[in-house]
């Protein structure tokens, strides 16, 4: 049975009960169940299924016990985009996406610049940031010197969780009392940094933060200042933040003007002027901005994905910065000065290359291998650098020939693919739209009068 003719079946009705005890039924108990109740052909749904597990039984138990409740495996293409010059080392970059023209376009950003100096690229800093939230009613000057009182406290209650981080150099920077009163009654938080070297640190982080939490309430009760109110702090949460603006890393790429080619019959200059008009655009338009940004995710998730990291975590904190200084705004920047193109960006990355899938997932290992095994930092670089060629590659584009020409070309496949199309279709339609536009309906027409001529 031709498997696209399963996923286009109509949805059935969702069944009216629910279940009880799902998480502990066996994988088998799982699809027997969902495909009975929620597809109109359960054994399709079955063998589609189980066309995606791992031939090979331990590798497919280790995707099973990543997450929940697992039933089979969802695939996306890694792709290798080469040729990326990075402080004069070649990298070949892995990206884990499935948006037709990403990695052609990051390969062919990658080649320009390959010539002209390739990317440069600095860590700014490797900050990470995280919270305890809690209320507090009382007099404001007896809570800070509380607080006073008790960071030692903090501190060593802690030490048996930042033990470990510390003996690599990493462990608690800094710790806080933030007073947000005017924005919501009651409410402070102590605001901590923290230093996690290889490790992205989220764990460490909230066991450092539940930690403080305890040892903040525990004394809050013998503190000899407070009231039987004061000494009743009630927290909220305690919470690592995904906004971490002082984990900052810059890319950038220059050449002088008359070495910049725009591919179109503009001129080095005029095309230059382009591409900074374009950017332009995207700092004071909002509505272009989120587009322009999210070309430069494109780069940036597919390389996050590929080597094990949360792309939720860094999309979240990247788009927070991109709203820093109020409105939503580019993240990219380009100028020209004295003669030469400036191109750049500067954005948060709280990455890890231990931990985690990272030490788990055969393929996150092995892309981490082809990276050369980068420390955290080195790794931040290389997603900055992805997301810079991203968005160079667009901007070109939407500047030059348009957006549609070279991504409609490469979403060429996806399009016979959904027509069913053979082999010696594919390769004959191929051919023909090296020459021809290919929309949407050019390639439906096309592949109907191929299919009529036979």
């Amino acid at each position: 049975m031709n498997h696209y003719h399963y996923l286009y079946r109509p949805k059935p009705k969702a069944m009216t009960q629910p279940i009880e005890g799902f998480s502990k039924l066996t994988k088998e108990q799982k699809i027997d169940w969902l495909t009975t109740h929620y597809t109109t052909d359960p054994e399709a749904a079955k063998a589609l299924l189980k066309r995606y597990w791992n031939v090979v039984e331990d590798v497919q138990q280790l995707h099973d016990e990543f997450i929940e409740n697992t039933i089979t495996n969802y695939y996306l293409p890694l792709g290798i985009a080469p040729n990326f010059l990075i402080n004069n080392k070649l990298y070949a970059i892995p990206m884990a996406i499935e948006e037709s023209s990403v990695v052609a376009a990051a390969s062919k950003a990658a080649k320009f610049w390959l010539d002209k100096g390739g990317f440069k690229t600095q860590v700014l800093g490797t900050e990470k940031i995280g919270q305890v939230h809690f209320m507090y009613h009382g007099n404001k000057e007896r809570l800070t010197a509380f607080f006073e009182q008790v960071r030692p406290k903090l501190l060593s209650d802690a030490s048996a969780i930042t033990k470990n981080m510390e003996k690599r150099g990493g462990g608690i920077n800094k710790i806080e009392l933030r007073d947000k009163t005017e924005a919501l009654d009651h409410y402070y938080q102590l605001h901590c940094t923290f230093e996690t070297l290889d490790a992205m640190g989220a764990n460490f982080i909230n066991s450092c933060l539940e930690q403080f939490a305890k040892t903040l309430k525990a004394e809050a009760q013998s503190f000899p200042l407070f009231s039987e109110e004061e000494k009743a702090i009630e927290i909220v949460m305690s919470i690592l933040s995904n906004y971490v603006p002082d984990c900052l890393v810059r890319a950038e790429v220059s050449c002088p003007v008359d070495e910049l080619k725009g591919g179109s019959s503009e001129s080095s200059r005029q095309f230059a002027e382009k591409m900074v008009q374009a950017v332009n655009i995207a700092k004071v338009e909002p509505h272009r901005a989120v587009t322009h940004n999210k070309g430069i995710m494109n780069g940036i998730d597919a390389v996050v994905l590929a080597t094990g990291n949360d792309f939720r975590a860094v999309e979240a904190g990247i788009h927070a910065y991109a709203s820093k200084d109020g409105p939503y705004t580019s993240l990219t920047h380009a100028a020209i000065e004295n003669g030469t193109f400036k191109f750049w960006i500067e954005l948060p990355l709280a990455l890890g290359t231990i931990g985690g899938l990272t030490s788990l997932h055969p393929l996150v290992k092995l892309a981490m291998e082809i990276l050369g095994k980068p420390s955290a930092q080195e790794l931040m670089q290389i997603v900055a650098v992805a997301g810079l060629a991203q968005n160079f590659a667009a901007v070109r584009s939407l500047v030059t020939t348009g957006i549609q020409e070279g991504h409609m070309k490469m979403h060429l496949l996806n399009i016979l693919n959904q027509l069913g199309a053979t082999e010696d279709e594919k390769k004959t339609l191929t051919h023909h739209f090296k020459k021809h536009s290919a929309t949407h309906n050019a390639v439906v027409e096309a592949f109907e009068k191929l299919r009529n001529t036979k």
